[in-house]
């Protein structure tokens, strides 16, 4: 095979409601035999990646897709091979996933695998799929501080598993002294804080990791040393460089017209599924969406959507 085309791949991360997904082992035979991956496979010549995605599902799992979404894509240099890996999350389908080709399968939490060895470039992706659909931000400032921790011991209660505490116009002992309080009661539910915009204030508090504005952003190079990176952007050019700089994830905003800005140009669907599919990172929505639009975000290839209201109320 020549080294310098492009294997488009189909890969499929079939998620059932418990939030396990299913690996396949490779058989033998194949190269990288033994090592677990996500099922699919190569795209035909005049093939869409959705007809790719539910003809291999069906050759290799007898299964019947009946709702997949876009998800990420994500390039990978293999020693005999370039191959992009264009993922979608499938979440319903027809019949029970059945080996026809030999493999063995096993399903599998995210952030907790017991199965190896994996192939390298699944690593990322398990990490981007422990991320849960619904990311909330804090707005104690308007709220008051005793209101807001009120509302979020009910969210985190509801199942609320990621905050990113933002709050910047608080002073400084106050914002410290909320961000320690967000972190405890968020680590009591196993749900992560990041904190907008100062590694000093994220370390003194405990938090799982930081947020950046494209701003702060752009100023960087390479990943900064923390478990858990988020960036805010607006258009490509901000979601390539979240992508370059290793972040685990991007909100892409405003998605549709907001109270706060109301004038606003959005992206609208269109733009956002185009960004979202294209890019290696998982991307939630922001702007003019509430809880339940969760399932339509994905359906336009987010990984979920984040809510700054919507989530405290």
């Amino acid at each position: 095979m020549c080294h310098g085309s492009i294997v488009e791949v189909s890969a499929a991360v079939l998620t059932r409601p418990d939030g396990r997904v299913l690996l396949a082992q490779r058989p033998q035979g194949k190269a990288y035999a033994g090592y677990w991956e996500f099922s699919g496979g190569k795209v035909e010549p005049g093939e869409s990646l959705e007809a790719a995605l539910v003809r291999e599902l069906h050759e290799e799992l007898g299964i019947v897709v009946t709702r997949a979404c876009r998800w990420i894509t994500r390039v990978f240099e293999y020693p005999h091979a370039i191959v992009r890996l264009n993922f979608f999350r499938v979440f319903d389908w027809q019949g029970e996933p059945h080996p026809h080709e030999g493999q063995v399968f096993s399903w599998q939490q995210p952030d907790a695998v017991e199965v190896a060895p994996l192939l390298p470039a699944n690593f990322p992706i398990l990490k981007a799929l422990s991320l849960p659909p619904l990311l909330g931000i804090t707005h104690a400032e308007s709220l008051g501080v005793d209101s807001f921790l009120a509302r979020l011991d009910i969210a985190l209660a509801n199942g609320l598993r990621l905050i990113q505490l933002r709050d910047k116009t608080l002073p400084e002992d106050a914002r410290l002294a909320l961000a320690r309080e967000t972190v405890r009661r968020a680590h009591r539910y196993g749900a992560r804080v990041l904190v907008n915009g100062d590694p000093a204030l994220a370390g003194a508090a405990g938090a799982d990791g930081v947020h950046l504005d494209s701003t702060a952003a752009a100023r960087l190079t390479a990943r900064p040393d923390y478990d858990w990176i988020g960036v805010s952007c607006h258009d490509a050019a901000e979601l390539a460089h979240a992508a370059a700089i290793e972040a685990d994830f991007a909100l892409l905003s405003p998605v549709l017209p907001t109270l706060t800005h109301p004038g606003a140009v959005t992206l609208g669907w269109d733009t956002f599924s185009a960004l979202a599919a294209a890019s290696p990172i998982p991307v939630y929505g922001l702007g003019g969406l509430g809880r339940d639009d969760v399932a339509l975000a994905q359906s336009h290839g987010a990984h979920g959507v984040a809510l700054l209201r919507g989530a405290w109320t």
